[in-house]
């Protein structure tokens, strides 16, 4: 990325929307949110828009109610999308996953920058921030703040949205790609006054009776381990959700419990929606869940955590999940 080339259209007030995927998620947030008061700071217009909702545990980084959701306000967002001068697209590689606003970037005239940390990230942008190896999209944004000269702007509510995008993308700092440099920055924004207890309550501490009750259900009935393929397998219907009362953000995490299950290398949590399966991969060493993902699932993510989507129903997403484990055991 040119740095000097980006600094200096940012040198005087624009307008800029900020952007990420669908079903967002803590880092997704995170970053946004903390890109969103770091532009702000130095007086530029800044809009953030999602393309659906995200879960109630991670409204405490939006507490205006300022983010802008395209599924419920598309008007809106057209609007801001139409007007902006600089769109920001953090936390997703290619334009397909932001659903119709992708379509409304694609003809925008704004310059257009991404930060992310995807594998194979698409080259329609004017300036790209891609480091695969980094442990979040947060923790690019600290350095690209950096490296604009914007660090000052980090203050304690910017720290916090930062740390909860490095927090949950790091599985609390034990995924492989937690590195030195993560430890580095938590360290700074400690320094700012960070409180990283008070975030982890706030994101990890907030279940209630529903969501333990469906977890619960979910690992004593639901899950189940294919020995031949080392996987660890865990679908819930559509009703079974309406039955515990589900809402977004309930079954965030609940494919970790899979893996930490010994001797298996790869867990698939399996959510049905209308029409639809969305599938959560995560894996451990070798296992390329991105690859897999991206192969028979219309998918794809990270090397050791990746999501997918099929049309189909849940026992014909079940049936094609075991089909092609079994032909692919040397994964």
């Amino acid at each position: 990325m040119n740095y000097s080339e980006l600094e200096q259209l940012l040198s005087t007030t624009r307008r800029v929307v900020i952007t990420t995927h669908r079903s967002p998620d803590g880092d997704a947030i995170g970053s946004s949110t903390a890109l969103y008061q770091i532009l702000s700071k130095r007086n530029h217009d800044v809009s953030v828009i999602v393309p659906d909702a995200f879960p109630k545990f991670l409204s405490w980084m939006d507490p205006n109610r300022s983010i802008c959701q395209f599924d419920t306000n598309r008007a809106e967002a057209e609007e801001l999308i139409g007007s902006a001068e600089v769109i920001f697209s953090l936390d997703y590689n290619t334009l397909g996953r932001v659903g119709d606003v992708g379509q409304l970037i694609s003809i925008s005239n704004a310059t257009k920058v991404l930060i992310d940390h995807h594998l194979s990230p698409d080259s329609g942008f004017d300036f790209i921030l891609s480091d695969t190896t980094a442990s979040s999209t947060a923790q690019l944004v600290f350095d690209f703040a950096a490296e604009m000269n914007m660090q000052d702007e980090i203050d304690v509510p910017t720290s916090e949205s930062l740390y909860a995008g490095i927090v949950t993308d790091t599985g609390s700092f034990r995924f492989p790609s937690t590195s030195a440099h993560t430890h580095e920055i938590v360290m700074e924004l400690m320094r700012i006054g960070l409180k990283p207890e008070s975030i982890h309550q706030k994101i990890y501490d907030t279940n209630n009776l529903s969501r333990l009750r469906l977890i619960g259900y979910a690992l004593s009935q639901k899950l189940e381990v294919d020995a031949q393929t080392q996987t660890a397998i865990i679908p819930l219907s559509l009703e079974e959700k309406n039955r515990f009362k589900y809402i977004k953000g309930d079954t965030e995490g609940l494919v970790n419990y899979g893996l930490s299950i010994e001797g298996v290398r790869m867990a698939v949590f399996m959510s049905e929606e209308l029409n639809a399966v969305k599938f959560s991969f995560r894996s451990k060493g070798d296992v390329d869940v991105n690859q897999f993902a991206r192969s028979f699932f219309n998918g794809g993510g990270h090397k050791n955590a990746a999501g997918g989507k099929l049309d189909l129903k849940l026992s014909e997403a079940i049936d094609h999940l075991k089909k092609v484990l079994h032909e692919n055991n040397e994964l």
